[in-house]
C-alpha cells in the first residue's frame, strides 16, 4: 500500500493505524492495540496543523 499523506487536522498515528494493515499485523484476532487504546483514553498527542488561509 502506498503511504498516504495525513490530512490537516488529523492525528498521524490514527491515520496510519486506520489505513496501514502492517500497524496491527502483530496482534492476535480480537486483541486490542495498546497504542490505539492509549489514544482512546488519553487523546491525541499531536494533530497535523491546518493550513492558515
Amino acid at each position: 500500500m502506498s503511504r498516504r499523506e495525513v490530512p490537516p487536522g488529523e492525528c498521524p498515528q490514527c491515520w496510519q493505524h486506520a489505513y496501514d494493515r502492517n500497524a496491527h499485523r502483530h496482534l492476535a484476532p480480537r486483541e486490542d492495540c495498546p497504542q490505539c487504546v492509549d489514544h482512546m483514553i488519553n487523546g491525541h498527542p499531536y494533530l497535523v496543523p491546518k493550513k492558515s488561509v
